[in-house]
């Protein structure tokens, strides 16, 4: 005897669509076979869900039940199971579902992905490939757009953001291989290392780096050049700084929004350690 799909699904038979609905994907979520490979206790009790939900979810069928003539498995009421030709009777249309289609199709592969389409799969996408690349430490602070020459052979076209850091992967879309029958290609997967580097080192959006000055601006104060990844500026190293000292270059750090700061450690070196007047200079004379 079929039963009440109203019974199935848990609603009262004044449960409007979504309601309906609402308590389809609620059951689906813990029945579905995905949730259970091998469960064929779960598969039957999921099959008799979806019937339910196929009969509720129309309203064309759920009229015709709610009136008596058709029963909770869709089937004319008194030829229990099938039409005097054998088989099983559907309404009209191509298919189980009739002209509409499956009525719980776009519910399920909201939640379970593709699995969820298995009746009627059409054009499958093609397979991802994956690729591990190499890029520079600069590139990976301020952003930058590269060409860059795969394992197989193969050139592609990458944007790389700012801030982006070794592990991470990038997704170029439909970069993947052809689908073998006529879908969308599938998805080229970057997984980026960041080379170091020699002059800078990174402490979240900030990079700090060692800068040495001599001795003459570090009494007297002065103006030197310092290197960022974003190319060369200026920066003012006031009178008596001593050797590990910071300075902060405001906005030259990591090119996020808002960019990080470059801090400059200050190093203080001799410029010739055998010049003679600051030989005089150290022993007093």
């Amino acid at each position: 005897m079929a039963l009440d799909p109203y019974i199935i699904l848990g609603v009262p038979r004044s449960a409007n669509e979504a309601e309906i609905k609402k308590a389809f994907r609620a059951k689906a979520k813990t029945l579905h076979p995905d949730q259970h490979p091998g469960d064929k206790a779960k598969e039957e009790e999921f099959k008799r869900l979806s019937g339910a939900f196929e009969i509720l979810g129309d309203a064309e069928k759920r009229a015709k039940f709610d009136r008596g003539e058709i029963d909770g498995d869709g089937n004319p009421k008194g030829f229990a199971g099938g039409h005097p030709g054998g088989g099983t009777r559907w309404e009209s249309g191509a298919g189980p579902f009739g002209a509409q289609g499956d009525p719980f199709e776009d519910i399920l592969s909201g939640m379970f992905g593709s699995s969820a389409r298995r009746r009627n799969p059409g054009p499958q996408k093609g397979r991802d490939v994956r690729y591990r690349v190499e890029i520079s430490f600069e590139d990976a602070v301020t952003g930058a757009r590269r060409r860059m020459a795969m394992a197989d052979g193969s050139a592609l076209d990458v944007n790389i953001p700012a801030g982006i850091t070794s592990g991470q992967t990038l997704r170029l879309k439909s970069q993947g291989q052809a689908s073998p029958s006529g879908g969308a290609p599938g998805d080229a997967l970057l997984e980026v290392d960041v080379a170091p580097s020699a002059v800078w080192t990174r402490d979240g959006k900030d990079l700090r780096m060692t800068l040495s000055v001599d001795l003459r601006t570090a009494v007297l104060g002065g103006t030197v050049e310092v290197r960022t990844p974003s190319g060369p500026v200026s920066l003012k190293v006031p009178a008596g700084t001593n050797t590990g000292a910071q300075l902060r270059l405001k906005g030259k750090g990591v090119q996020i929004t808002p960019p990080g700061d470059l801090y400059v450690r200050i190093e203080i070196v001799l410029s010739d350690p055998r010049d003679e007047g600051l030989k005089k200079w150290a022993e007093g004379r």
